[in-house]
This record gives structure tokens, sequence and C-alpha cells, in this order.
């Protein structure tokens, strides 16, 4: 599974639309999305403190567009790579959606049943 952290409006118009683009797919070409463990860097990043979003965990099977794993920073071997989505994502490949909750200090973790598995 792959993750996508947006706004819970963003997700609410996708389900009504048939499938998510998020704020990226025609500026960059594809969805931004994160593996478990690398998740929190764009969340606390990009919406630090934020209380309106939902976390989408996507099956890759199920999307139906390549998705190829990149590196976040190409100037930076080490760092992390990330799922990046070359299309919109069907409601139908998202497996769970989940509440994200800032820390006390705005950055974000996964969410409790993830965080169990």
């Amino acid at each position: 599974m792959i993750l996508h952290g947006c706004p819970s409006a963003a997700w609410e118009a996708a389900l009504d639309a048939g499938s998510y683009t998020g704020d990226t797919l025609a500026t960059e070409g594809f969805v931004h999305c994160s593996d478990p463990g690398t998740v929190h860097l764009p969340l606390t990043a990009l919406f630090n403190g934020r209380t309106d979003l939902v976390l989408l965990v996507v099956d890759p099977a199920r999307v139906g567009a390549p998705v190829r794993w990149e590196p976040g920073d190409p100037r930076n071997a080490a760092a992390p790579w990330f799922p990046h989505v070359y299309g919109p994502i069907p409601v139908e490949a998202v497996a769970a959606v989940h509440d994200l909750v800032p820390e006390p200090d705005g950055s974000f973790l996964l969410p409790p049943p993830l965080r169990e598995r």
C-alpha cells in the first residue's frame, strides 16, 4: 500500500468525481504519495498543524496508472524515494481513509490503526 495525505474536502470531491487527482497531477504529471516510513515527512512539511486532513491508503495494483518510485530530491542520493502515481487515483483504489490529527507540535505520525501493522 502507498499513502497520500490531502484535505478532507479534496477527498470528498474525489468521491463525487470518481477519482482523485490532487493538486499536482495537472502541474507535475503525477500524484505524490509515500510509504508508511516516510509519510510523516511531506505531511509535516506541507500541512503542519492542519486539522482538516485525511490519509488515503491506496492499493497501487488497483490504480490503473503507472506508479514509479523516484527520489524525493534528485540532487541528494541519500534522500528517500517516494511513489508517484502518473494518473488519477480511482476511488476504488483507496482501501481505507484515516483522519489525520497533528501532534502538539503540528507534526504528523501514522494514524494508530496503521502504526499497529
